[in-house]
């Protein structure tokens, strides 16, 4: 069968009051309403009006160290608990999917698999896991950690714990439930599987204590650009989170992980690639360029040298000369494809410390799109086109204006191009994002049925189906 041409997906970032460091003291930005569920609801019905496939959430449990004027951190200040919250999205919106993060590093495996599970099931199949492995120490203290574990020991446990995650949300078969008054079955025991997980990190009996979601599976998304990051994207992911490289590093990553996908025996198509972008739009070129010298100038300097010191692993910088070259940066137990990104741009552009500061501090890594609207509208199709992206995560500097801008004047234009949908395709996220509902591993083998283990320990004849 003939595969459907391809469409640019979209996700919203809605984080905090803005993807820019200084964005929440733009005139326009709602920065008092980080607590305000009415807030993210607006934004998110928005995005939803625009045809958007997703809001997406950036998480982290705990406040990482950051120092500067009023110590105002993007990733961790006033952040409402995102599965809670996307809940309540939930209930106020149809059609647009709902992706929130959670650590791999401070859950159990169980509870997430039972959380992603019931959002789904409350959202009629718009939910979607970010799996993160956590790269704050601070993270690690709130969580009965002395230090953060080193980044591959942080990778072999996410493994493990999305292994049994995905094998959890298959522990009941889809036509599972009878309901049966005459009866008295309610569910028929031959498709309800245990687990009986031994593994390094976890022991999971299973089975999960809910329905198999609407999707099968909630939509799975990971942002790792590590090594092992890469792999564990390329075997279980359906979309990868990524900063926005130069064009030609983006290529040479998205041919990288279809590569990887393929070697998994996966179809590359259902592995989307999807960068953030920042775009701040003008009506001229000039005016864009203003607006983004604006933006910068609401960046604390002290407070972008702080935020770069932590992205590089906690660094120490302070006695450098901030108009010099950044030094050599040793290995640390953070995020490796964040530092290893940062070094890598301040060399090939040589930048100053105090230039690669503020580029971290305005778009964390990746390329800010700086134009008109059709200049943005082009610059998107381009990295489409020429395979280095699938979609774009639309992480505007502040919110919510800079979003609607981005709604009212370029999605037009890739409408008009025929690059981006008029109408939502299905009613699920899979659905819209082209992505195929999996199949539940226990129903294609009936070999890997586990018994559940009360029904182990039960006496005979007990196990009826019944509640």
């Amino acid at each position: 069968m003939t595969k459907p041409p391809r469409k640019i997906r979209l996700f919203a970032h809605l984080l905090n009051t803005g993807n820019q460091m200084g964005g929440w003291r733009h005139p326009q930005a709602s920065a008092g309403r980080l607590h305000d569920i009415d807030y993210f609801l607006g934004m998110t019905r928005t995005a939803e009006a625009a045809k958007f496939d997703a809001v997406f959430f950036a998480d982290g449990p705990g406040f990482r160290r950051v120092e500067g004027r009023d110590a105002f951190s993007r990733m961790d200040v006033g952040k409402l608990e995102p599965i809670t919250m996307l809940a309540a999205l939930a209930m106020g919106t149809g059609r647009i999917g709902l992706i929130a993060t959670a650590s791999t590093s401070f859950n159990e495996p169980y509870n997430i698999a039972r959380k992603f599970a019931s959002l789904d099931h409350i959202s009629h199949g718009r939910a979607g896991w970010n799996a993160v492995t956590s790269t704050g120490e601070n993270e690690a203290h709130n969580f009965n950690f002395e230090t953060l574990e080193d980044h591959s020991t942080r990778y072999a446990r996410a493994g493990e714990f999305v292994d049994v995650v995905r094998a959890l949300w298959d522990s009941w078969e889809d036509d599972a439930f009878l309901v049966d008054k005459a009866s008295g079955r309610y569910f028929n025991p031959d498709k309800l599987h245990g687990l009986g997980h031994r593994g390094r990190f976890y022991r999971v009996e299973g089975p999960l204590n809910i329905g198999r979601a609407p999707q099968g599976h909630p939509v799975l998304v990971q942002a790792g650009g590590s090594e092992e990051g890469r792999d564990l994207g390329a075997r279980t992911a359906d979309a990868i989170f990524t900063p926005n490289p130069p064009l030609d590093v983006a290529r040479h990553f998205y041919a990288d992980m279809k590569r990887r996908a393929e070697a998994y025996g996966r179809d590359p198509d259902h592995l989307l690639i999807m960068p953030s972008i920042q775009a701040v739009i003008g009506g001229t070129e000039a005016e864009a360029a203003e607006k983004a010298a604006f933006l910068d100038e609401l960046i604390a300097p002290d407070l972008a040298l702080s935020w770069l010191q932590m992205s590089l692993g906690g660094v120490d910088l302070s006695g450098r000369d901030l108009d010099g070259p950044l030094p050599a940066i040793p290995p640390t137990k953070g995020g490796h494809s964040l530092r290893q990104g940062i070094i890598d741009r301040a060399n090939r552009f040589s930048l100053s410390i105090r230039q690669i500061a503020t580029h971290v501090a305005a778009t964390r890594l990746g390329e800010r799109f700086v134009g008109t609207a059709e200049q943005i509208a082009a610059r998107l199709q381009s990295q489409f086109e020429t395979r280095a992206a699938d979609g774009f995560v639309i992480s505007a500097p502040w919110l919510p204006g800079a979003l609607e801008e981005f709604i009212v004047e370029v999605v037009p234009i890739l409408r008009r191009r025929g690059l981006f949908r008029d109408e939502y395709e299905g009613e699920t996220l899979r659905e819209n994002l082209g992505l195929p509902r999996p199949s539940n591993v226990f129903a294609l083998d009936p070999r890997r049925h586990v018994e559940p283990e009360i029904w182990r320990k039960a006496p005979p004849g007990e196990v009826q189906g019944t509640v």
